[in-house]
């Protein structure tokens, strides 16, 4: 019996939140991939609080392919995180392969500033 997909993905999620967390310091930079849009937080894991988020929709990215916005988003992240006095965090890739928009986010974050 094959395991789908999603079932795979969360089995490696899990194992990769048990290895790593964020601090206010150092905050966890999670990444949500749908077919639409790409979503990332910044999250301080002590707290359970949402520091920054950013994300292809709320953005209104209408040009470009979805590779493109979510180099957009890492470095539109990026920025606001800067500005906030937060330059190094943990990347947290939820399961996905980095490659694609995953690998493009974290390379527009780096970009950005912010250190991983």
């Amino acid at each position: 019996m094959s395991v789908s997909k999603e079932t795979r993905r969360l089995k490696i999620r899990t194992k990769i939140r048990s290895k790593i967390s964020g601090i206010a310091s150092k905050p966890r930079l999670a990444v949500f991939r749908s077919n639409t849009a790409i979503y990332a937080q910044l999250i301080d894991d002590s707290k359970g609080l949402t520091l920054l988020s950013s994300s292809s929709s709320n953005l209104k990215l209408e040009k470009g392919s979805k590779f493109e916005k979510s180099k957009t988003v890492g470095l539109e992240l990026a920025k606001s995180a800067i500005k906030s006095g937060i330059t190094e965090v943990v990347f947290d890739r939820a399961g996905y392969l980095y490659h694609g928009r995953v690998k493009a986010l974290a390379e527009g974050a780096r970009e950005g500033g912010l250190k991983f």
